[in-house]
């Protein structure tokens, strides 16, 4: 047992848990692909043997930011683009916990992107999940960092003149040690790819394509998809960073062409996470600080009395 009695409970895990009976029917658009986000998220959570109680979800501002009270869990609705550092300060504190944290194309890519590129590059352990529709949806359609060059919006009424960014290429050289994109129109493969993300140890970026019927009429449905794990038309290693990076580009590309490439790209098993690699070099205690508040004999620190070692 650990710090929550819950934690590291063996039993059976229905995924009908995972539904809140506050807000248990979800409000998006019709036909909107957050509804898919949900859906697979809910079912990998039993593959990984977490519960309600062994899990955070951290979300952003914009129709993602609702994920957390439709998926009933640990929550935390932060401000635009700040998931992440919540995440990572929530895992830092409570290892035990399974951290996840969500955000739209905007918010993490755009808004949050400075804490986007540093948490891929330190390597924390969570899974980051973004909700890429190719648009600000909340705020009424506005161009975003992943909308094509020359899309029309309120923002760029005369089309965008900038190349949009490039999602998995960002993750793979900040230093994403796991990287995938998934569909919301692919279930199966959705969650089969967060179950992994789950439960690698280090930062897993999700690239999650969700279509937005509302304010990007322009996009397309991401379908037909192509899994480049089941097409013989692609051959790569996924643990090589070059060949990697060279398939990156290549659905990244593809994608704006209307082909829609899916699945793992980057996996490395073998680097350390930030937790471990902080441990390691005894700047981070091995009893987490979560764990501490249950321990009656534990003399706290005072913040004053650990500058001298940083002198």
């Amino acid at each position: 047992m650990s710090v929550f009695n819950a934690i590291d409970e063996e039993r059976d895990i229905d995924v009908n848990e995972f539904t809140p009976s506050l807000e248990p029917q979800a409000t998006w658009c019709p036909g909107c692909g957050d509804f898919g986000v949900l859906k697979a998220l809910k079912q990998a959570m039993p593959e990984v043997g977490r519960t309600p109680d062994e899990t955070l979800l951290v979300t952003g501002i914009g129709c993602s930011g609702k994920l957390s009270s439709y998926f009933q869990s640990y929550g935390f609705h932060s401000i635009h683009g700040r998931s992440l550092p919540v995440a990572r300060a929530a895992k830092l504190a409570n290892p035990d916990l399974e951290v996840i944290a969500a955000g739209g194309d905007g918010d993490g890519y755009g808004i949050g992107g400075n804490h986007f590129m540093h948490t891929a590059r330190e390597n924390h352990d969570m899974t980051y999940i973004v909700f890429d529709n190719e648009i600000f949806g909340l705020t009424k359609g506005q161009t975003s960092p992943t909308s094509p060059k020359g899309h029309k919006s309120k923002t760029q009424p005369h089309g965008s003149a900038k190349s949009p960014i490039r999602p998995l290429s960002l993750a793979l050289t900040s230093g994403a040690s796991y990287v995938a994109r998934t569909a919301a129109v692919n279930p199966n493969q959705a969650k089969e790819i967060l179950a992994e993300a789950m439960e690698h140890d280090g930062f897993a970026h999700v690239d999650f394509l969700t279509q937005c019927p509302t304010w990007n009429k322009d996009a397309k449905q991401y379908v037909p998809y192509i899994d480049v794990q089941d097409s013989d038309d692609y051959d790569f290693d996924v643990n090589d960073r070059r060949e990697a990076a060279e398939a990156m580009h290549e659905a990244e590309d593809a994608l704006y062409e209307g082909k829609v490439l899916t699945g793992r790209f980057y996996i490395d098993d073998e680097r350390l996470s930030y937790q471990q690699e902080k441990q390691a070099t005894g700047d981070m205690p091995e009893t987490p600080l979560a764990e501490r508040y249950f321990d009656d004999d534990y003399e706290w620190e005072r913040s004053y009395d650990l500058l001298d070692r940083h002198k």
